[in-house]
């Protein structure tokens, strides 16, 4: 890799070396917590798409990271999940062996997540303690870490609302909330990777015009992906399995037939498929845009056509998941793409964002530290 003196003024160049070597290490350690997480969206999507989550009626943080070990154990379990609407109103009958099958799904989605937390928690007390994360920014991972917990009294949440009374599924609402929590650590992740792997560069001159579009970018794609939980609370995929009409109008009969108003946007299954449709359409043709006129605002070719691959992708997968019926394999896939969309479009805005030189890249001896300690930027 080529030398850049300017990267690191005032410090030696063992010094950048070194610094260097230890913001690629933290930020591969959080571009590897990020898939972990992407990976834990996907499985949390085939979870609900089985209709497995609600297979598991007890939270225990410490001991539910062991499966059952015996066979009593097992009836146990299978005792209290016959109890719950799910059982009695969808999989009456369908004996152990149909419960274990749902099981194992939902608890590799539990002990995924303890993974996450052990994969975050232990590298960050190392990196700290070794002094290769910049103080000003253990804060932040501390906060993540910590949302990160509560992610997952948030799921037992959503897990809650399926034990209610004439209930087969979660509340479309805590679902929403669980999903949108999930996409901030996500972002607010790879954002910090981005910065910590790209400490010192200045944004290329582009009109705000440009960085305003990335913006609109990164809202929308969110806005979609969250309409996209409403249609996932309520399955509302699975009906109106036609393109682009619904029932052979623009704009379905029934839009805005609960009142007040505004529950037709959460309520209302018509309603509800016909927004994320509206978003998703949206969603194509400004990021589409972007990644178009992105060449011309100093986007890397390889980053403008990832973009512009991944919104095409994401929107076929989405048709075609509809038109299909939601099968469970192209269901996961386009929750796949949602996350993939995602990081393209954070991708492009952190690009298009200049940053100032960080004074974590001083000469350590001028700040009365010990030369050679490596340190990483926010």
């Amino acid at each position: 890799m080529p030398f850049d003196v300017h990267e690191f003024p005032g410090a030696s160049r063992l010094d950048r070396a070194a610094t260097r070597q230890s913001r690629r290490l933290v930020a591969g350690w959080l571009f590897t917590v990020g898939a972990m997480i992407m990976v834990m969206i996907i499985l949390g999507g085939a979870t609900r798409l089985t209709g497995s989550g609600l297979s598991i009626m007890e939270w225990d943080p410490l001991m539910g990271v062991l499966p059952p070990m015996s066979h009593a154990e097992w009836q146990r379990l299978f005792a209290l999940y016959q109890k719950i609407p799910q059982y009695s109103l969808v999989n009456q009958g369908f004996g152990l062996s149909g419960f274990q099958h749902i099981f194992w799904l939902e608890w590799t989605h539990r002990l995924w997540g303890r993974l996450i937390g052990c994969v975050f928690l232990l590298p960050l007390i190392w990196l700290g303690a070794t002094a290769r994360i910049e103080r000003r920014l253990v804060p932040r991972l501390v906060v993540l870490f910590v949302l990160g917990g509560l992610q997952g009294a948030v799921g037992w949440f959503m897990v809650a609302s399926g034990f209610l009374p004439d209930s087969t599924a979660v509340s479309p609402y805590r679902l929403v909330v669980h999903l949108a929590l999930a996409l901030l650590l996500y972002a607010a992740i790879i954002w910090t990777g981005l910065s910590t792997l790209r400490p010192v560069r200045l944004a290329p001159a582009v009109h705000p015009a440009s960085r305003a579009l990335a913006v609109l970018c990164v809202v929308l794609v969110g806005t979609t992906i969250v309409a996209g939980g409403f249609v996932a609370g309520l399955h509302a995929g699975l009906t109106y399995n036609t393109f682009p009409l619904m029932d052979g109008r623009l704009l379905p009969a029934g839009y805005a037939a609960l009142q007040p108003f505004p529950r037709n946007l959460t309520e209302n299954i018509a309603a509800v498929q016909f927004d994320h449709r509206l978003l998703a359409t949206l969603t194509l043709i400004l990021v589409s845009v972007m990644a178009v006129t992105g060449l011309r605002a100093g986007l890397p070719r390889q980053l403008a056509l990832f973009l512009g691959g991944a919104v095409a992708a994401q929107y076929l997968l989405g048709v075609t998941t509809l038109l299909w019926v939601v099968p469970v394999p192209l269901a996961v896939a386009h929750q796949l793409g949602a996350v993939v969309l995602l990081t393209a479009v954070l991708a492009v805005l952190h690009h298009l964002t200049g940053r100032r030189l960080s004074t974590a890249y001083v000469n350590p001896g001028e700040r009365g530290e010990t030369p050679g300690k490596p340190i990483s930027p926010s």
